[in-house]
């Protein structure tokens, strides 16, 4: 069994993390010098058991990185030798490598001298892009990104997204075979900025997914949250100059920042403005905001920015009365002319409303929802935004807010109805049953 250099001792932990920071970068080696998904996973898998087993006894090595993937290709290649019919081209191309290609160099040291790349140094990034590959549907592009690059289970997966473990094992083999044979490589220059924003996008959709829970028991689900911000931040190691980037690791902070104050003693949803933000981790605003105020230096602000910056103003109000709404408004007009997302319009709706009266909220609530919601508390099906709960949950408040009482509890079940996240819907059936007669 391979044995690492002796160096200090490292707690379990500290193990752990490593070899989760390793893992995609120890795949995306093996992928891109083999072309074989399933089997790379597997002898990753096979050399992370191996450092676990032997890293606390012996030492981390003072290249972990390089260990690992000298392992894994060790036993790659054994596994696939095995295979009668890939043996003589295995062989071939094995004789056409020099012994030492899979040994990272020191950092500052690449192929061609001091300061060129390592060989794996942007294979995390490669990684992402081929997971995120446009033939993939945005559910394969997240199982993917999950098992691959974030190194969950397939169970881990499963059970985040709330189905039987042989229907997402099914969904991530189609997702690999439909990437099979795609070159390992980042996208064209022509190409990368499309193909960056799909990577994005699918980080945020975990991140959402993790923070809000759209069905299940729990509101927040913390491996998702905290996955996405992690994976945010290798990509941001490896682009750190790129304000989308930036963006959207500012805007995840400043979000996360407030989960400790979303819930009450039995899991019960307190919305923004009733928050105890004495429980926001203080420590996380500061990073967040300074990420924010980062990545509006970082070109012309986009999407995540303007977000991130929206984000930021709601965290630095000590009180929910001294948020300052109209500056909000000014980002949220600003990014809902960049943006179809129904959530930035929805957002700019109750800027609307805090700025200029719930009446004004309501007129833009009804403008997204189209002109069969012309009466209160009704919910068009028109457009691709109607009829979403959280439509009829701003509206009941709105509604509520206007003194329209019965409408606002009518709006207020509308959405319990349209929710499948248990906690969201106990919410706002209790808001319903609150609102006086």
């Amino acid at each position: 069994m391979e044995q690492p250099p002796k160096a200090d001792r490292t707690t379990d932990d500290d193990i752990e993390d490593l070899l989760r920071l390793h893992a995609p970068q120890v795949l995306g080696a093996l992928v891109r010098r083999y072309g074989h998904f399933d089997p790379a996973e597997d002898a990753v898998q096979e050399a992370l058991i191996a450092a676990a087993g032997q890293w606390p006894e012996d030492g981390v090595p003072e290249n972990p990185r390089g260990w690992l993937i000298r392992v894994a290709s060790r036993r790659l290649t054994d596994r696939l030798r095995s295979d009668t019919a890939r043996r003589r081209r295995e062989e071939t191309a094995a004789a056409l490598t020099p012994a030492d290609a899979f040994v990272a160099p020191p950092p500052g040291e690449g192929p061609s001298g001091p300061g060129g790349r390592a060989p794996s140094e942007d294979d995390t990034l490669t990684l992402l892009f081929l997971c995120c590959h446009p033939v993939l549907s945005p559910a394969a592009q997240i199982a993917l990104t999950l098992r691959a690059v974030g190194g969950l289970t397939t169970a881990e997966i499963a059970r985040a997204h709330l189905v039987p473990e042989a229907t997402m094992a099914q969904r991530i083999s189609r997702a690999k075979r439909a990437v099979r044979g795609t070159e390992f490589r980042r996208p064209e220059p022509e190409d990368r900025d499309r193909r960056l924003a799909a990577v994005l996008q699918v980080l945020y959709l975990i991140f959402n997914e993790g923070y809000t829970a759209t069905a299940g028991l729990e509101l927040h689900r913390t491996d998702l949250a905290r996955e996405a911000i992690r994976l945010t931040r290798s990509v941001r190691r490896l682009l750190p100059r790129e304000g989308r980037v930036t963006g959207l690791l500012a805007l995840m902070v400043l979000t996360e920042a407030r989960t400790p104050a979303r819930t009450g003693r039995d899991g019960e949803l307190i919305p923004l403005d009733e928050q105890d933000r004495a429980l926001w981790d203080r420590t996380a605003i500061a990073e967040g905001t300074a990420l924010a105020e980062e990545a509006l230096t970082q070109g012309p602000a986009g999407d995540y920015q303007l977000q991130a910056a929206i984000a930021a103003l709601h965290d630095e109000a000590g009180l929910a009365e001294d948020t300052d709404w109209p500056q909000i408004l000014a980002l949220y007009e600003l990014l809902v002319h960049r943006t179809p997302d129904p959530a930035a319009a929805l957002g700019r709706a109750v800027a609307v409303a805090m700025v200029h009266g719930p009446r004004a909220g309501l007129a833009a609530v009804d403008a997204l929802a189209g002109p069969a919601a012309g009466r209160p508390g009704a919910s068009a099906r028109a457009e691709p935004s109607a009829g979403h709960y959280r439509l009829d949950a701003v509206r009941a408040h709105l509604l509520e807010r206007a003194g329209e009482r019965e409408a606002a509890r009518a709006a207020y079940r509308a959405a319990a109805d349209g929710t499948l996240s248990e906690p969201e819907a106990r919410y706002l059936r209790a808001r319903a049953e609150r609102v006086d007669p």
